[in-house]
C-alpha cells in the first residue's frame, strides 16, 4: 500500500489538498483511505460527509471510516479516545506491578488526554493502517499537521528508539539470572523485568512505524499558497524531510487566482504566478512534480468541488518523484586520500547547517531540525577533515586515521 503524507504551512489548505488527492486516486480506480487528525469542522465540510468522532481503540486510533465517494473512505484520528484506550490497556497489563507497588490504578473517568497524545496517535494510525489487510486498500492519504510539526513527527520514532537504547540497553539488564528467583519469591514478575519487557514492546512498535516512514512507497506532498515568501518558508522543511530520508513527490500551489481585467486582482494573480514559476524552477529540476490548484472563488465543499480541483490541478498525474534521499560514501582515496560522505539536503542553506562528530555518530543540524546518524564502518576509522554544501548535498570529508586504517604493503 502506498502512503502519501500531505503537509504544508498553516493555512495553506492541507486538508483540501489531501482530500482532493485522495478523491483523484479513487476516481482513477484505486481503493483509498483518507485519515485526518484535524479536530475542527473543516474535513467534514470539505468532504461533504460527517466523520465520526468515536470508535477508536488502543490498536486503531480512528473512528469508523465512512464512504465519501466510490472507492474513497475517510476517517478522523481521535487522539483523546486513543489515549484513553491505550492508558487503560497499559494499566491492565501492569496490574500485577501496581499491586506489588501498592498503587491504585486510575479510573476510566480520570484518564484525560495529555500533551503529546496527538502526534503519538497519528504515528499509531500509520502503523495500524499498514497492519490491517493491505489488500483492502491501494493508497493511504494522511492529512498531516503543519509542516514543521510534521518533520519533527516523522523523526520521533527514531529518536524515541535511540532514547530507549541509551536508557534501557538490553545488554545491561541487571541481575538477569536472579530475576526468575526473585519473581518466584515475590509471586509476581520483578519491576525491572516488566520495565524491559515494556521497553522491548515499545521498541518493536516504533520500529514498525519507522518502517512505514522509511519505505520507498511513502512520500510527502507539500502544499503552499504561492507568495513572495513561499520558497523561503518551504526550504527548511524540505531540507528537514531530506535529513530524515523522506521523499517529496509533489509540491502543490494552492488557491491560484485566474487572470482578471481588474487591476487589483490582476496584480494579485501576477504575483502568485511569479511565485509559482519560481517554485517550479526550484523543485522541478530535482524531479518533484509542481502542480497548481485553482481558486474556486469559495471554500471547497463536497466531492464535486474536490473533483474540479483534482481535474484542473492534475492531481492524478504525479509519479513517484525523485528517489529517496540516502547518504552515500564516495571514495577519493587514490587521488586525495579522502572519503566523502554525501548527505542529500535539497533546500538547505549554509547558515543553518551544524555538524558535530560524537564517537561513531555524526550529529547533523539543518535549521531547526537535527538528526543523529551512525557512521558507516569505514568512516569510523577516519577523522573529519571538513565539510561543504555543494549541489544540494552536505559533503563531509574524512581522512583515514593511520592508527586505525589497515596498512597495505
Amino acid at each position: 500500500m502506498r502512503t502519501v503524507l500531505v503537509t504544508g504551512p498553516g493555512g495553506a489548505g492541507r486538508t483540501t489538498a489531501a482530500a482532493a488527492t485522495a478523491l483523484a486516486a479513487a476516481r482513477a480506480g484505486h481503493r483509498v483511505l483518507l485519515l485526518t487528525g484535524e479536530r475542527g469542522p473543516v474535513p467534514d465540510a470539505v468532504l461533504g460527509v460527517p466523520l465520526p468522532r468515536d470508535g477508536a481503540d488502543a490498536r486503531r486510533p480512528w473512528g469508523t471510516p465512512v464512504e465519501a465517494a466510490p472507492g474513497l473512505w475517510a476517517a478522523r484520528i481521535t487522539a483523546d479516545e486513543h489515549f484513553t484506550a491505550l492508558a487503560g490497556d497499559l494499566q491492565e497489563r501492569g496490574a500485577a506491578l501496581f499491586d506489588l507497588l501498592g498503587a491504585a490504578p486510575l479510573d476510566p473517568e480520570e484518564l484525560t488526554e495529555l500533551p503529546g497524545a496527538e502526534p503519538l496517535a497519528l504515528l499509531a494510525a500509520l502503523r495500524a493502517a499498514h497492519r490491517e489487510d493491505d489488500a483492502a486498500r491501494d493508497l493511504l492519504v494522511v492529512d498531516m499537521p503543519p509542516a514543521h510539526e510534521t518533520v519533527r513527527l516523522l523523526a520521533l520514532p527514531e529518536q524515541l528508539r535511540r532514547y530507549l537504547r541509551r536508557l534501557l540497553p538490553p545488554e545491561r539488564q541487571a541481575a538477569r539470572a536472579l530475576r526468575p528467583v526473585l519473581a518466584q519469591l515475590a509471586g509476581v514478575p520483578m519491576p525491572a523485568q516488566r520495565l524491559y519487557e515494556l521497553a522491548a514492546r515499545w521498541d518493536a512498535e516504533l520500529a514498525a512505524v519507522q518502517d512505514v516512514i522509511d519505505a520507498d512507497s511513502t512520500t510527502v506532498r507539500l502544499v503552499t499558497e504561492p507568495g513572495p515568501w513561499a520558497g523561503d518558508a518551504l526550504r527548511p522543511v524540505r531540507a528537514g524531510l531530506a535529513l530524515q530520508g523522506v521523499r517529496v513527490d509533489a509540491l502543490i500551489s494552492n488557491r491560484l487566482l485566474p487572470g482578471s481585467t481588474d487591476p487589483w486582482l490582476a496584480g494579485l494573480a501576477a504575483g502568485q504566478q511569479a511565485a509559482h514559476e519560481a517554485l517550479h524552477e526550484e523543485y522541478a529540476a530535482d524531479g518533484v512534480a509542481v502542480l497548481g490548484l485553482p481558486h474556486l472563488g469559495r471554500a471547497p465543499r463536497g466531492t464535486a468541488d474536490l473533483a474540479a480541483l483534482a481535474e484542473r490541478g492534475g492531481l492524478g498525474k504525479p509519479g513517484d518523484g525523485p528517489p529517496r534521499p540516502a547518504p552515500a560514501v564516495e571514495d577519493h582515496l587514490a587521488t586525495d586520500n579522502l572519503l566523502v560522505w554525501r548527505l542529500p539536503l535539497p533546500g538547505a542553506e549554509r547558515d543553518g547547517l551544524g555538524l558535530v562528530r560524537r564517537g561513531d555518530e555524526l550529529i547533523v543540524a539543518v535549521g531547526p531540525f537535527r538528526r543523529v546518524l551512525p557512521l558507516p564502518s569505514a568512516l569510523r576509522r577516519c577523522t573529519v577533515a571538513g565539510a561543504g554544501l555543494r549541489d544540494g548535498a552536505l559533503c563531509v570529508r574524512f581522512v583515514p586515521d593511520p592508527q586505525l586504517w589497515p596498512r597495505t604493503p
